[in-house]
């Protein structure tokens, strides 16, 4: 059954949410194709650091966390909206997502690691190109040679 808000079976819905990848999404292959054809190698998933980051770029100490806006909680984005179903269980999950997100970024921080944060929504559109060279200045910043 399903409820008044929500216009799809419950079995419909559980199969839906379990299609969500947590691994190899687009916005990620985006960044690592972009990083690799600028020469960039790196590790993925390390299971050794905190959050296993998505991007590992172990020679310049530097974790890349690709988020979802809607499961890393991305304020004032419209990707962003809480369901107006089971809201209270949503509502804490993903305030427990920013929570052990905000920890582990502060264990690399502790451990002397670079941390860049990107949301899906800043690789979409036209914003998808900027974000790009963001990646690539922030690592210049860093002092990183690149091409």
């Amino acid at each position: 059954m399903c409820s008044k808000y929500d216009i799809r079976q419950m079995q419909t819905r559980s199969y839906n949410m379990s299609q969500v990848k947590s691994k190899d999404t687009m916005p990620e292959l985006l960044i690592r194709k972009f990083l690799f054809s600028r020469g960039f190698r790196y590790k993925l998933h390390d299971p050794k650091l905190p959050g296993r980051p998505d991007i590992v770029l172990p020679k310049l100490r530097t974790v890349i966390f690709v988020n979802g806006c809607f499961w890393h909680g991305h304020e004032n984005c419209r990707n962003f909206v809480v369901p107006k179903t089971r809201t209270d269980f949503w509502i804490n999950k993903i305030q427990g997502n920013k929570t052990r997100d905000a920890k582990n970024i502060k264990l690399l921080k502790g451990e002397l690691w670079n941390v860049i944060v990107i949301y899906e929504c800043e690789l979409k559109g036209i914003r998808a190109k900027q974000t790009l060279i963001n990646i690539i200045r922030d690592l210049k910043r860093l002092g990183v040679k690149t091409k």
